[in-house]
């Protein structure tokens, strides 16, 4: 093993030996090589003569570029800021900028008990860092059994783990909190675990109230002082899309100090907040009362971005970080909110039409892109063909019986239509 992943792993080890357990094969021997990179950003620091390190060209005193490029984004935005490599770990004024956002986003979450947020390609990437950081072959991952699909790759197939489910709703309709806890207790012998919790919830829209996000942090918490390691992975794709009365902070704040046998790792980004899927921004945080820990999980992070994508996209990094910095973000930031909740009221007032009761119930939804139909003795795949070929309706069938719709996507004086074209569809099944 490489002396700097053996020096890491020393740091973790001396501040919590849960964390170091919590590792996998591979996240024990990542580690941040000494190599070109951080010649270069020493270089960048001290060589006032000249800098003959890093692989790009200059050009008088500026990197090198086409002209039409530049032209394409003014002089708004420098080439120093478009063309160079942005570091692995991304712009460290956007890292910063990024960790004040969840600090005032989060008031309930301490500053010290969290590291610089890493810049990831977007939400992906993020989730499959954490993945090849502590999953290893038959590894569980706990999830509801309503759940992003892509999580199935991110941890199944490229690293082996086991997935868990248990039902996302009890039968009052809300979080199943018992579900989660029995399905904790049956790993009980596993020597880590990974619980995944994603609110809003993709597919269903569904984040918990105050009462439920408590009885959650109790029952890892329990299962953490009965001596299981619980990797927690928090994936707040959608923050801040929260219109009715769900918690408003992330559960990430509930969680990053709860026991040293829990880690808590926040995976965000603009993609979906801000509304730049294409633009591929996003980020880990980590949670830890140990400075060392988040250092060694940080530079294991770096390691790991630099042996498979080297950095993000700088043109990104910098854009999203003028847009932060923008007197007009929060205001475009509250009308786009408005814009989604008026969506989402929409969608609640169409299905309250009881003709509708006939095809299908829906689950409880009170955030983010989505919410689901659950649909009465029709197929939900047979459904979405039908809808495609007869009314040219797109919608996404999650298994045999939910049709995922994504409000989002639709303005608030068409989805009435939409929901009627579906319930046209599910009665020409029906007959």
């Amino acid at each position: 093993m490489n002396e700097l992943a053996q020096a890491l792993n020393k740091s973790i080890q001396a501040d919590n030996e849960y964390v170091y357990d919590m590792l996998s094969q591979l996240g024990k021997e990542m580690f941040y090589p000494k190599g070109i990179l951080s010649q270069s950003a020493e270089a960048g620091k001290k060589a006032h003569r000249f800098n003959a390190t890093i692989g790009i060209a200059t050009e008088n005193n500026q990197p090198m570029h086409f002209q039409h490029i530049q032209n394409m984004f003014g002089e708004e935005v420098s080439p120093k800021d478009l063309f160079p490599y942005a570091p692995p770990q991304g712009k460290e004024e956007l890292r910063n900028v990024w960790k004040k956002k969840i600090l005032a986003d989060n008031p309930s979450l301490k500053e010290e008990l969290i590291g610089t947020p890493v810049v990831t390609n977007a939400l992906t990437h993020g989730l499959s860092i954490v993945a090849d950081l502590f999953a290893d072959e038959g590894t569980p991952v706990i999830l509801p059994d309503k759940y992003w699909g892509n999580y199935n790759i991110t941890f199944k197939t490229r690293r082996g783990a086991t997935t868990v489910t248990y039902p996302l709703f009890n039968s009052s309709n809300g979080f199943n909190v018992a579900g989660l806890k029995e399905a904790i207790q049956a790993q009980k012998t596993a020597d880590k675990i990974i619980v995944l919790l994603n609110f809003p919830n993709n597919p269903t829209g569904y984040t918990p109230v105050e009462a439920e996000a408590k009885e959650i942090v109790n029952v890892l918490k329990e299962a953490a002082e009965e001596g299981l390691n619980i990797i927690t992975l928090i994936d707040d794709a959608y923050f801040g899309l929260f219109y009715e009365d769900s918690i408003k902070e992330s559960i990430f704040s509930y969680l990053a100090d709860a026991h040293p046998r829990i880690l808590a790792v926040k995976v965000d980004g603009a993609t979906k907040e801000n509304y730049v899927w294409g633009f591929r921004v996003g980020f880990i945080t980590y949670a830890s009362n140990s400075p060392a820990i988040l250092n060694a999980l940080e530079q294991k992070t770096k390691g790991i971005i630099r042996g498979t994508i080297s950095s993000g996209s700088h043109p990104s990094q910098t854009i999203i970080l003028q847009s932060l910095q923008s007197n007009e973000f929060p205001v475009e930031k509250e009308q786009k909110f408005a814009l989604m909740k008026s969506r989402a009221d929409k969608t609640k007032e169409v299905l309250a039409k009881e003709e509708y009761n006939k095809y299908w119930t829906y689950y409880p939804f009170n955030s983010g892109y989505f919410m689901c139909l659950k649909l009465h003795n029709i197929n939900a795949e047979e459904l979405r063909v039908h809808l495609l070929d007869k009314y040219g309706v797109g919608t996404i069938s999650i298994n045999a019986t939910d049709l995922r719709i994504a409000f989002s996507c639709v303005e608030a004086s068409d989805i009435e239509e939409l929901f009627d074209l579906i319930a046209k569809g599910a009665e020409d099944l029906q007959k």
